[in-house]
């Protein structure tokens, strides 16, 4: 069964199943401050975790939570509220705390959506010289949990293809796929924190080259 019906609910159709429930539902916004939309998902996760308690229960958390200049904001709070929640309730779960998601549709502000739209439209934007984003591509996140998570039981996983993209290497692939150059000011600002990835995480993407994957992603998503 799938909760929500966002970008990661429907690239989960193909794998729904009795035995699984996919919580897929949550606050789009990273900087949302209403308390109302928070109690809303939390709300929703307890009673649907209380119907299907028989129900492995799969969350989709954030690596953000791991961004120590986000550690007071309500959306990070939020998820590990949420995140506890599920340890202490259910008997059987994996928490999934996933990177940039890289799928067809989705939220227009997601990094890549943003950025595809600047450089397609000629918008000049500003670049963040020193950050760097985990990036994922939205059938990897299936692959996975058909490949690797059956096996898995109470566990958070932090799960991205585990190399760290600076803007430029995004912004490069974006342009040569739709043959155009983009628009923007480089600004000596940005960071990005560090994430400690599973073996089994490694091992799921070895062999690939991160400029292939980004290029991969340029290709299926642009």
């Amino acid at each position: 069964m799938i909760i929500g019906n966002g970008l990661i609910a429907n690239s989960l159709r193909n794998i729904d199943s009795e035995d699984h429930l996919f919580f897929a539902s949550g606050v789009s916004n990273s900087l949302e401050t209403k308390n109302s939309e928070f109690e809303r998902e939390f709300n929703l996760l307890k009673n649907t975790l209380e119907k299907y308690i028989q129900s492995k229960f799969i969350y989709f958390s954030t690596l953000s939570v791991h961004d120590q200049s986000k550690q007071d904001s309500p959306y990070v709070l939020h998820k590990l509220k949420m995140e506890n929640y599920i340890k202490d309730n259910s008997p059987n779960y994996l928490i999934l705390r996933i990177g940039n998601i890289v799928g067809k549709g989705g939220n227009p502000n997601t990094l890549f959506n943003y950025l595809k739209t600047q450089i397609t439209h000629d918008h000049k934007f500003n670049v963040h010289s020193h950050a760097r984003r985990l990036l994922i591509d939205m059938d990897d996140i299936n692959k996975f949990l058909v490949e690797i998570c059956p096996s898995i039981q109470n566990k958070t996983i932090s799960y991205a293809f585990p190399y760290y993209y600076n803007l430029q290497e995004i912004i490069g692939a974006i342009e040569k796929k739709v043959n155009k150059k983009a628009v923007y000011d480089t600004i000596d600002e940005g960071d990005f924190y560090q994430v400690s990835f599973e073996e089994n995480v490694n091992q799921f993407f070895s062999g690939i080259n991160p400029e292939d994957y980004i290029e991969s992603l340029a290709n299926k998503y642009i």
